[in-house]
């Protein structure tokens, strides 16, 4: 049970879109500076960052290669809405349309498939590892916090506590706020290790280094599939 701790979703960002939001094209954008110290795991992940914009706001996302379909991985509370329900997803030079495939509101946890491929990135290589994290497991990840652009943090698993429904929880050392929900977060070798929902609240304050991550083990994509591949004539490789 969660003691004396408030605990909230780090619900949607800056209400602001529109219906430019979720067209689909090229952004137009400035070069960002990265430092040699960046590693090469980060900078995939960062260019796999999405921006999952709804009728009201934004949250976050990361953008996966699961063999021949590209999947962005969200909250649930994030994307909210019905099965099939459109929304934009942008990373920093390109926008695109997604449709809702699979939501999971025990465990906070949205599938999106993407219509039209990204061509700036594939997306990171769903490789998700059997066990959950163990504590001190060194991760990053890429988000757009509040009416921010595309943040990149480090952090490690400080630890688990026990939701009391939702059940195992990864607690990690790192930065998050508002508009960061969804994120995928990946432990150094690029593999996925759980999906970002929660900060804590005490004193009324938001605590935004104490961040609350739904394992990944808790999606089964075989089943998240299962809804768009029953529909489709010619099965691709995803759904075989």
């Amino acid at each position: 049970m969660i003691k004396k701790l408030l605990l909230t979703v780090l619900c949607l960002g800056v209400a602001y879109a529109g219906e430019e939001d979720v067209t689909t094209g090229n952004l137009k954008t400035d070069a960002v500076e990265v430092a040699s110290s960046m590693t090469a795991t980060e900078r995939k992940v960062r260019s796999a960052a999405v921006k999952v914009i709804n009728g009201t706001g934004h949250g976050s996302g990361g953008l996966i290669r699961y063999k021949d379909f590209q999947l962005v991985i969200t909250a649930q509370h994030v994307a909210n809405g019905r099965l099939g329900d459109s929304y934009g997803v942008h990373t920093e030079s390109e926008r695109h349309i997604s449709v809702l495939i699979y939501a999971d509101p025990l465990h906070d946890i949205a599938v999106l498939y993407v219509v039209d491929h990204f061509k700036n990135t594939k997306g990171m290589k769903w490789q998700p590892p059997q066990e959950i994290a163990g504590v001190s497991t060194e991760i990053t990840y890429s988000g757009f916090p509040s009416w921010h652009s595309l943040m990149t943090y480090r952090g490690r698993v400080a630890g688990y506590e026990m939701h009391p429904t939702a059940g195992m929880q990864l607690m990690i050392d790192t930065y998050g706020w508002f508009g960061c929900s969804g994120s995928l977060i990946y432990n150094t070798d690029g593999n996925p290790i759980g999906i970002l929902w929660g900060i804590d609240i005490q004193g009324g304050a938001p605590q935004e280094n104490m961040i609350w991550v739904s394992p990944i083990q808790n999606l089964d994509m075989k089943l998240a599939l299962k809804a768009v591949c029953t529909g489709m004539d010619n099965k691709p490789k995803a759904c075989r």
